[in-house]
């Protein structure tokens, strides 16, 4: 179930991580189909929004070497 507080506009999202560009992630949404983040993104008459736990999970999965004590993806 979608909680809409943790919606994000790619501006928000970029503004709240000094690591991301907005640039980066439209790169990251379009290829999302093939990197697998299409389960973080929501579509509205043709704006995107972003589910931030649902990204905080995808970004989670692409650590390197899964952290001790979980599982990886």
């Amino acid at each position: 179930m979608v909680d809409y507080q943790e919606l994000r506009t790619v501006r928000q999202l970029a503004s709240e991580a000094p690591w991301l560009t907005e640039n980066k992630l439209r790169w990251w949404i379009f290829h999302a189909e093939r990197n697998g983040l299409a389960a973080a993104l929501i579509k509205i008459s043709g704006r995107v929004y972003v589910d931030r736990a649902e990204f905080n999970k995808w970004l989670e999965r692409q650590r390197v070497m899964p952290l001790k004590g979980t599982k990886a993806a």
